[in-house]
């Protein structure tokens, strides 16, 4: 997410850090510099005028000029206005006074209205609230068995008509179904085209009369820039929309539409597609995503992560063994192992946390990596997982052969679980120490 943008800003604010004092002109050069990268990002050309020019009315200022890091001060104006620009504070969701809550999703073909309608159940579950979805997309071919099937999958009712029904109907009875069951959301999947047209809007207007929805929230591609602006601003003309769904937020987008979205049309990013799972659904937060774009890492988004994806009693037992006997076999490496990749690919973690995106090369995130590893450990007896120290050379040629790797990195694995076992002895030294005088608990 944002990698190219991230990287061009990142070293364009680089020559600002290194120096230790900045005149007016230095600051204005380097911030067409900034603006060329903006542009580069397909970020909207009027959006980009007004971020440069409001950093660099801040950036002159007698304050950054004469400060003692000058550079730093800079970075900060890009990170405040960066998250002034996404949006001033995390947007929420209008709650229904009395529920459901209607949620009406709306968008062009091939968005991710479906899978994204799927996900918002999935997370408005997750907060305690119970969600029903209703199938109105009753002209793509299969949209109403894709929403039932992820329905499925959620263990969320669907409320689904017939394909050439009447979508107007599906909702109205779906609006039943879901104060007859004491539901507290409704979230209605929308038919869209491929194009914006009458015959498409004017349905969608039928569903928002008939349902007085509390939010009308626009899906948008990320990957198609500035033409999801343009969309946008369609639907919004049309409908009137309360906030914006960004998807495929994990692919190649350049970051145009994200930082302009909300510029031009005047409507909030609620919510972020950060991948293809059903978890993979984030609460949109303007200064963790301009952290992000400033490779500042994202330690909520990190533990969120791990709150979805890490088992809490394998997890329990993982730390009895690492504070309590020490007995941290190579089993118990393979379990944490398999943890981590539930939470997502290993240079997307990376990124979360702070100060680690530049200093790992990109051996030490590849994917493959990880899997070799698990190649190797799996290689070997369950004897020998458990009591590593019995693995001569004999043992560990065979499971090199085992596992398709060379010895060397039978040998590098080995040497660095030695080193971490070590590492997590010391730690329960430092944890009884502290224990003892009162200082932790235990």
């Amino acid at each position: 997410m944002f990698d190219e943008l991230s990287q061009k800003l990142d070293s364009v604010l680089g020559r600002f850090r290194q120096r230790g004092v900045l005149t007016e002109p230095m600051i204005r050069d380097g911030l067409r510099e900034v603006r060329r990268v903006l542009l580069e990002a397909d970020v909207n050309y009027r959006v980009t005028r007004e971020f440069v020019e409001r950093v660099q009315a801040r950036a002159v200022g007698e304050t950054v000029l004469r400060s003692v890091s000058p550079g730093q001060q800079i970075v900060k104006i890009v990170f405040d206005e960066l998250a002034a620009l996404l949006g001033d504070e995390p947007p929420s969701i209008a709650w229904s006074p009395s529920p459901p809550t209607v949620v009406l999703i709306v968008g062009l073909q091939g968005s991710g209205k479906t899978t994204t309608a799927a996900k918002l159940a999935a997370r408005f579950r997750r907060e305690g609230r119970e969600p029903i979805l209703a199938a109105c997309d009753l002209q793509r071919p299969a949209a109403v068995q894709q929403l039932q099937t992820l329905g499925e999958r959620l263990e969320v009712a669907v409320h689904a008509g017939q394909p050439g029904g009447d979508p107007v109907r599906v909702a109205t009875d779906s609006l039943r179904a879901a104060q007859d069951g004491g539901n507290a959301v409704l979230i209605v999947d929308t038919a869209g085209r491929l194009q914006i047209d009458e015959p498409m809007m004017g349905e969608l207007r039928r569903i928002k009369s008939a349902l007085a929805p509390h939010e009308i929230l626009f899906v948008a591609d990320a990957m198609t820039g500035q033409e999801a602006v343009r969309i946008a601003e369609g639907f919004e003309e049309a409908l009137g929309l309360t906030g914006i769904i960004l998807t495929k937020m994990d692919g190649d987008a350049r970051g145009g539409a994200a930082l302009s979205i909300r510029g031009v049309v005047g409507k909030p990013i609620k919510f972020v597609g950060v991948g293809e799972g059903l978890d993979d659904l984030d609460r949109m937060d303007p200064g963790r995503l301009a952290g992000r774009i400033l490779q500042q890492g994202d330690v909520v988004g990190l533990v969120e992560r791990a709150q979805l994806a890490v088992d809490q009693e394998e997890s329990e037992k993982l730390q009895a063994k690492v504070l309590g006997d020490g007995r941290f076999s190579l089993e118990d490496f393979l379990t944490a192992l398999k943890q981590v990749q539930r939470m997502g690919p290993m240079e997307q973690l990376v990124k979360l946390i702070p100060g680690m995106s530049n200093r790992l090369p990109a051996a030490a995130t590849d994917p493959r990596r990880m899997k070799h590893v698990e190649a190797i450990i799996l290689s070997m007896t369950p004897d020998e997982r458990r009591r590593p120290e019995v693995l001569n050379g004999s043992r560990r040629s065979r499971i090199a052969k085992g596992s398709g790797r060379p010895v060397s990195e039978v040998n590098r694995l080995m040497k660095q679980f030695k080193e971490m076992k070590k590492m997590m002895k010391q730690f329960k030294g430092m944890r009884g120490m502290l224990g003892t005088s009162g200082m932790m608990p235990r």
